[in-house]
């Protein structure tokens, strides 16, 4: 497979962003990423509600309605998915989710391995303020802590935003093609045996941050 830069440098696309420039955008910020909790239904419905119909399609392919399916999965309710959200003036301003699923192991490195399919939206009026940036370092820690061993996403062609924050934080990621996305794949490094896939459910209500980004 070729890297997400050779493959966009192919198609003429490259050329729009650079690793600087998305470390600029992220020290506009100022935002609280933590992990979504029970009390987050509400916003987490308000905040799919918000988002443009533009935004919507980049994130879900489709347009959707904040059904409760819908926000019991993004609020990490099944066991293999993780959720974290952006929240500023305690409204939700982003959200990204890891649904960990088993993958066949290599067969000169026996033992069970994991892939996180990622997916991650920002509100229209935060998008560009690496906000994305940092809902995506969030869930690469915690995937990393949960012996996952690779990432997968699928980004439309015309996502520019995430595809410029993926090059500039992974330049090297194996990229699949299709007519309308992208199937990308980032292997972590230094990754530890994985972990019992049972997870405790918070019990406060309130989930503590994990980062804050900007001030």
């Amino acid at each position: 497979m070729l890297s997400l830069v050779d493959r966009l440098s192919n198609s003429g696309h490259a050329g729009f962003v650079n690793g600087t420039q998305v470390s600029r955008a992220e020290g506009r910020a100022a935002a609280v990423i933590r992990p979504v909790c029970p009390a987050d239904l509400a916003a987490l419905g308000d905040f799919i509600s918000g988002l443009s119909a533009e935004t919507l399609y980049r994130r879900f392919f489709g347009p959707v309605t904040p059904t409760p399916t819908l926000l019991g999965l993004l609020s990490g309710q099944p066991a293999n998915v993780h959720a974290v959200v952006a929240m500023a003036d305690a409204v939700i301003v982003g959200h990204a989710m890891a649904a960990d699923q088993a993958e066949a192991g290599d067969p000169r490195n026996p033992g069970q391995t994991w892939t996180a399919d990622i997916g991650l939206v920002v509100t229209d009026g935060w998008q560009g303020r690496g906000v994305g940036s940092a809902l995506m370092r969030a869930l690469v820690a915690q995937a990393g802590a949960r012996g996952v061993t690779s990432l997968a996403m699928d980004v439309l062609h015309t996502n520019r935003q995430v595809l410029a924050m993926i090059i500039g934080h992974w330049p090297a990621a194996d990229v699949g093609y299709s007519a309308d996305s992208l199937g990308i794949r980032i292997r972590l490094p230094g990754h530890q045996p994985p972990r019992s896939r049972t997870r405790a459910r918070p019990a406060a209500r309130h989930a503590r941050p994990l980062v804050t980004v900007g001030g």
